[in-house]
């Protein structure tokens, strides 16, 4: 009498690696049905776990089964910081990633530094990567408009301390601005011992 023996083969399932939040799909073959360590009995299943696990299929054939266990590996996630900015209209300032392998800007470089100007308040994102793993953050670089200033004095002209001059009051638009420039004291223009133009600047 011959006897048949069925033998169940079961493929070997490959590591799977994913991202925080990542879905990996798993799938067995080699048998007529299955069951996973997850209570799953289909042929594939699509776990999402948060730390690299352990997933272990049954197949079974004609009453004969085979085992086969493989892992998730849940891979770092880069955590990207980047610094924010207020600048006065027309200078520049450098913004700075970090925390991740590589880098892209919304502006287009790929250098974890970029320099910019902008003319108005502006929104930048950069883009990390480590590996598979991506991570994006967005900063803003506030602009300030120059104020629009306008400087007088009481007077002109003024004469020399030793003519009888008098201090001159500097006044400027918007109020509150500091004052610089020879004989400048406060918001004041001292009498000068020589003749002479003076310019003073309100900022």
């Amino acid at each position: 009498r011959l006897r048949t023996v069925t033998g169940v083969q079961t493929c070997a399932l490959p590591i799977s690696t994913i991202c925080p939040g990542g879905t990996a799909t798993l799938t067995a073959s080699g048998a007529t049905t299955y069951s996973w360590n997850t209570g799953s009995t289909a042929t594939s299943i699509n776990p999402t776990p948060t730390i690299t696990t352990n997933y272990t299929v049954i197949g079974t054939t004609s009453g004969c089964t085979n085992t086969k266990t493989t892992s998730v590996v849940v891979a770092p996630a880069p955590t990207v910081s980047v610094n924010s900015a207020t600048i006065c209209a027309g200078q520049s300032v450098n913004l700075i990633a970090s925390g991740a392998s590589t880098y892209s800007w919304n502006t287009g470089p790929t250098t974890n530094s970029i320099s910019v100007s902008p003319s108005s308040t502006t929104t930048y994102t950069v883009t990390g990567s480590t590996g598979s793993c991506v991570d994006v953050k967005t900063t803003v670089v506030n602009v300030n408009a120059l104020p629009s200033l306008s400087l007088a004095s009481s007077s002109g002209t003024a004469c020399t301390a030793a003519t009888g001059g008098v201090n001159l009051t500097l006044t400027g638009t918007p109020s509150g601005g500091v004052y610089s420039g020879a004989g400048v004291v406060g918001s004041t223009f001292t009498t000068q011992t020589a003749a002479g133009t003076y310019t003073e600047i309100g900022r």
